[in-house]
């Protein structure tokens, strides 16, 4: 298994769109083989001492995989290259970490 922890930061104020559209995509990408978590997230009311906001135009995609594989075959899945294609001016700058347990 592979975790994923992709951090996007939207140009300003496309967050909702960007979250919207992937909402929209939510049943397609949960049910691809070897898909076991995908989920957008963003700031949560958190301890002061330890929360370190993120910001008003940053999301983290949190993901589980089966494996590097179909990671692989997630991103060139039809609805992905089409979601890409349709949300590529919402985004700014995105890192993506690839995870493995230690």
């Amino acid at each position: 298994m592979i975790n994923v922890i992709a951090i996007v930061t939207t140009q300003p104020g496309k967050r909702a769109e960007l979250l919207h559209a992937i909402h929209r995509n939510l049943l397609a990408i949960r049910a691809e083989d070897g898909c076991i978590e995908f989920g957008p997230t963003i700031d949560a009311s958190g301890p002061r001492d330890l929360q370190v906001p993120l910001g008003d135009d940053v999301l983290v995609l949190v993901e589980k995989w089966a494996s590097v594989e179909a990671l692989e075959a997630h991103l060139q899945a039809p609805h992905m290259i089409e979601y890409f294609a349709r949300t590529q001016a919402l985004v700014a700058h995105a890192v993506v970490h690839v995870l493995s347990a230690a």
